[in-house]
């Protein structure tokens, strides 16, 4: 019995820690209802005098999108002699000679090429060591897989209306979307996070993250703040807090997009998860007893830490999942009472709070109701199930993050598939080492199975579309990742 009462325990507390974070995502969307209706006091006014800026670009073995980088980058509408591009270049394979033969065709570019050998730092080493070598007063910061929009500056500048404003964040948005239905759940998942959460963030004057890319800094917040660190794996998240609880005030715009690529195939999906989901663990430990400790308004608090231990719902759903087992086996053999089997639903409400999320980006997002109605029946179920499937890989990050085990910064392989011109079976870049949690999600598929399978012989319904929306997920995302790993082979 004491074991029973354990599964038990675990089973609550994992609800109660998914309710909690839904009903801060519920808060986040009355939130963005309310951002709504600003929108439209956007800025739309030139500045007279228009300042001094870099544009840091970090390429690391960019192959298939260095190009389309730089080509957009030539075409950004700014006084040239009012723009430094500085091309970061920690590459160890021919895309440094790449650049540098493409650089050459837009000599009317202030480019700076900057390389590094020893890579120390990664991501975060190469905007400090550029850091140290940017003339301009703002910092413009683009991935290689974004093409930046030609206005980029035009549009963003003009928000920095006060000396307290230190970076204006905007929206990414998807150049391959609809390539595939992996990455069709992508966009799903980051359009809720680029509207629903940052515009719900930003509304109440929460914490919100400079989020890598497509945004531009006041060069003086990031020094103020302490520069880049190194120490946790997402330097964006990390220096994003350090700078607003210094003082310095976050704008969102999310009428101004910043297109980029979408990982095509689940092993590039699975390297950047366990990057964001792991850094995103490490800042919670780094961060959150210095904010809790600050004179802060409840509501800030509270979505700190929603927002810190967002990644730690991959636990919540893997302890949940399994404990659920125990759980429906004590309920059928009248171990537990049935009135508090049933009330283990009401957690369920929860899941519902987050796919309303879900729900509204998506709508507002694709900008017509009755067009996507149709997809959203199939596109949501699938989303949640696939997020499940993750759950194993995303908790093994979220864990080493907690724990303080450190793991290099691992770049995310990209494609540049929409021009028709490369396939994937040729990209250098893909990783073809199945790691061990490939089987053990392909194990957990077969074991929720079981549980469908279970369920509609002693028709008990209670619990069957989570166990079967898991079953589906992990099989999908066992599937895919062997499709992944085996290219080339």
């Amino acid at each position: 019995m004491i074991f029973l009462y354990l599964l038990i325990g675990i089973y609550v507390l994992g609800m109660l820690f998914i309710f909690v974070y839904s009903l801060a995502q519920g808060n986040l969307l009355w939130n963005f209802w309310k951002a709504r209706k600003k929108l439209a006091s956007a800025s739309t006014k030139h500045l007279e005098n228009w300042p001094k800026v870099t544009m840091q670009l970090p390429v690391y073995n960019e192959l298939y999108v260095v190009e389309r980088l730089i080509e957009a980058v030539s075409k950004m509408n700014y006084p040239k002699e009012l723009l430094e591009v500085q091309l970061l270049d920690d590459s160890t394979d021919a895309t440094a000679g790449l650049i540098l033969e493409e650089i050459k065709k837009y000599p009317e570019i202030n480019f700076q090429y900057i390389h590094r050998v020893d890579r120390s730092g990664f991501k975060a080493g190469a905007l400090k060591a550029g850091l140290e070598k940017a003339t301009g007063e703002f910092i413009a910061i683009f991935d290689a897989d974004f093409v930046p929009d030609p206005d980029f500056l035009l549009k963003t500048l003009p928000f920095f209306s006060s000396e307290k404003i230190g970076m204006v964040q905007t929206r990414w948005t998807h150049l391959n979307r609809n390539y595939s239905l992996l990455t069709r759940l992508q966009a799903f998942a980051l359009d809720a996070h680029f509207l629903i959460e940052q515009m719900g963030r930003n509304n109440q004057q929460a914490f919100i993250n400079f989020n890598g890319t497509g945004g531009i800094w006041r060069k003086s917040c990031i020094l103020d703040a302490g520069n880049w660190h190194d120490d946790t794996l997402t330097e964006d998240l990390d220096l994003s807090y350090r700078a607003q609880r210094k003082g310095w005030e976050f704008v969102y715009r999310p009428e101004i997009e910043s297109p980029a690529e979408l990982p095509p195939i689940m092993s590039a999906v699975k390297s950047q998860q366990f990057r964001w989901t792991k850094g995103g663990a490490e800042c919670a430990v780094k961060h959150i007893r210095g904010v809790m400790g600050e004179k802060l308004p409840f509501r800030v608090k509270f979505h700190a830490f929603a927002h810190l231990f967002n990644s730690s719902i991959f636990i919540a759903i893997l302890l949940v999942s399994f404990s659920s087992i125990g759980v429906w086996w004590a309920g059928i053999k009248g171990l537990i009472p049935e009135s508090l089997f049933k009330l283990a639903g009401v957690f369920m409400i929860g899941f519902v709070i987050i796919a309303g999320v879900y729900l509204v980006s998506y709508f507002y997002a694709r900008r017509s109701f009755i067009k996507s109605l149709g997809q959203v029946f199939w596109q949501l179920p699938l989303f949640l199930s696939v997020s499940m499937g993750l759950a194993l890989h995303n908790a093994q990050a979220v864990w080493e993050g907690l724990s303080g085990k450190k793991s290099p910064f691992i770049r995310t392989p990209k494609f540049n598939l929409e021009d028709g011109k490369r396939g994937l079976k040729t990209n250098p870049y893909i990783n073809f080492r199945i790691p061990v949690t490939t089987y053990f999600e392909g194990l957990f598929a077969l074991l929720f199975w079981g549980m469908v399978f279970l369920h509609f012989q002693w028709k008990t319904f209670e619990m069957l579309p989570f166990h079967l929306m898991l079953a589906m997920g992990y099989s999908l995302v066992f599937i895919t990742s062997f499709k992944a790993y085996s290219l080339g082979k």
